[in-house]
């Protein structure tokens, strides 16, 4: 009788402890990594040739909104197309727990417009089976999963539940609701939550409501996230993620918490919302400040390019701009009229002359609503009628200056006469490979980061994995090959409270991939309709992996999926408590 389940023969194993690359075997059984040597093929029930392939573990995707899409698509794609195994979900403080059922469908408005994933896709694709966060948990443990899962309890949600959302928009909570809040957020953290987590980002968030309001954290009272941030210290247990620039606050949260705080984000020039925090070597040195103090801070950092295709009846990503807002809340009959409407479409030109002025005066400030200007970059890159195909391949700003006119009036002349279904692609310059190098080998940065479930169909970040091994490593050469499977994986486990995942060793969940080094690379985007209620999103796949294995069962084959769901629920960083 065979020993194990499966046998990797001869790969070249790097796993994810920063140890020394080494030729060998790897033998899986009951789902674990049972020995890792020489071991004899007739020992397995299935042998699989791994000579000249890397043999690493899987990927740990720490920064997810997959907390609807998990319950239709069990791989978290495009996650599981990339190698991930696990992935965090709840994070910036949204989630759907505790919602009342009467609450449901205003708690998947409120992450329409910020997540660009529509409310009838999450109301058909969502159990719904839940009214608390432990209810919540159970429904996740109960569902199929490709992946592993962990997940936060966002604080929107339980603010929401306790004070009421007008409440919790317009005032800090009273004692009481407060202790109300911080006992619910206890009972979320014994149930296995793996902390919590909050967007800071103040009335001009860039990540709104779908009636234009900040999200609720934004406008959180400091004194309610101290709160929080004691009952971690109670519970000597969780992490804590954040979004946002109060450094000054996320360092005393991690400072009376005692536990980890994952900051997002550190971008080189600005994030998908034309947002940024501050000059990436401030906040290197930022960071490497608080840990000295004792104060366990990670800095998470985008790695990929922030490519965008889109179309404005869907595009959200201008929210920084209340002027964007104005004309960009409504039906779809509304916004076009209010893009046509000539005030206000003045206020959005003199928002975008106003704002570039800046820029020249501040190149490297954070400027709010920096991406606005991003658009005489955009190109016209498919038109949906024959007056306009000519200018396909063209950017507005060459298109503006044909016709001498504003960018502006180019962009929303155009998409008003196409129903805004006009796409317009923008490739945003490569980062310099130097600055990325300092970034990526600073001694508190984790790589990322994907977004997944967000921002669909717009982005496709959640390729960072195979864009980080393919571009930063192999072609750029800016870390080796172990380190970067430690920041990837292990790295990232230990942030995030894993407790027995992110490494190969024996003993420990078999969560692997193996891959072809040379080949590995993501495939040109493409768009699919493959969502609830006949949504679509935009993706991109990948090649080059030959195996995801997750809980020792194979997921992924040659990049095709072969319907297992041996993912787990991983309460308190593993999947046994509970």
């Amino acid at each position: 009788m065979s020993k194990y389940d499966l046998l990797l023969k001869g790969g070249t194993i790097v796993d994810g402890q920063k140890t020394p690359r080494y030729t060998g075997d790897l033998a899986i059984a009951q789902g674990k990594i049972a020995k890792i040597g020489q071991i004899s093929d007739f020992e397995a029930v299935r042998v699989f040739d791994a000579k000249d392939l890397v043999v690493a573990p899987g990927f740990i995707d720490l920064h997810t909104h997959f907390d609807s899409q998990i319950f239709w698509d069990p791989y978290c794609t495009m996650s599981g197309w990339h190698g991930v195994t696990s992935v965090v979900i709840g994070n910036c403080g949204f989630g759907f727990a505790p919602v009342r059922p009467e609450d449901r469908e205003r708690s998947m408005l409120t992450l329409e417009r910020n997540e660009a994933i529509r409310a009838t896709t999450m109301a058909a694709g969502m159990p719904w089976d839940w009214v608390t966060f432990p209810q919540f948990l159970d429904s996740l443990q109960q569902t199929p999963k490709g992946v592993n899962v962990l997940s936060y309890m966002g604080l929107a949600p339980l603010m929401s539940w306790v004070m009421g959302l007008e409440n919790a928009k317009g005032r800090p909570a009273t004692p009481e609701e407060q202790q109300t809040m911080c006992g619910l957020l206890g009972e979320a953290i014994d149930a296995g939550a793996c902390g919590f987590s909050a967007q800071i980002m103040g009335e001009d968030s860039v990540q709104r409501d779908y009636d234009g309001t900040p999200m609720i954290t934004d406008i959180m009272s400091p004194d309610d996230l101290i709160a929080f941030a004691r009952v971690l210290k109670e519970k000597g247990k969780g992490f804590i993620q954040v979004l946002g620039a109060d450094f000054e606050l996320f360092e005393k949260v991690a400072e009376i918490s005692g536990r980890p705080v994952i900051w997002n984000t550190l971008e080189f020039g600005t994030d998908q919302h034309g947002n940024t925090y501050g000059y990436w070597r401030d906040i290197l040195k930022w960071l490497e400040d608080c840990n000295s103090r004792g104060n366990q801070i990670y800095g998470h950092a985008v790695t990929c390019n922030i490519e965008s295709q889109f179309s404005l009846d869907e595009w959200n990503l201008f929210d920084g701009i209340p002027s964007w807002r104005d004309v960009t809340l409504g039906t779809l009959a509304e916004r076009m009229q209010k893009m046509g409407d000539p005030i206000l479409r003045q206020a959005l030109k003199d928002d975008f002359d106003s704002i570039r002025a800046k820029q020249k005066e501040r190149p490297t400030d954070p400027i709010n609503g920096a991406f606005f200007t991003a658009i005489t970059d955009m190109v016209l890159a498919e038109a949906q009628t024959p007056e306009n195909k000519n200018l396909e391949g063209y950017t507005v700003g060459e298109i503006a200056q044909k016709q001498n006119r504003h960018p502006v009036d180019v962009m929303l002349d155009i998409s008003i006469s196409e129903g805004l279904k006009t796409v317009f692609q923008r490739t945003p310059p490569e980062v310099d490979m130097e600055a990325m190098r300092e970034t990526i080998n600073s001694p508190f940065i984790l790589p990322g980061l994907s977004d997944g479930g967000a921002h669909m169909k717009f982005l496709t970040t959640g390729r960072y994995p195979t864009d980080f091994i393919g571009r930063l490593v192999r072609d750029n050469k800016l870390m080796d090959l172990e380190q970067a499977h430690w920041r990837l994986s292990g790295y990232s486990a230990l942030a995030a409270g894993f407790t027995d995942r992110g490494f190969l060793r024996e003993g420990s969940p078999a969560d692997i991939i193996v891959y072809d080094y040379d080949k590995l690379n993501s495939l040109p985007p493409e768009r699919l309709h493959d969502f609830p209620a006949n949504d679509w999103r935009l993706v991109q796949k990948s090649e080059g992996y030959r195996l995801t294995i997750v809980n020792g069962e194979v997921t992924f084959e040659d990049g095709e999926c072969t319907g297992r769901t041996p993912g787990e629920l991983l309460r308190h960083g593993h999947a046994d408590q509970h």
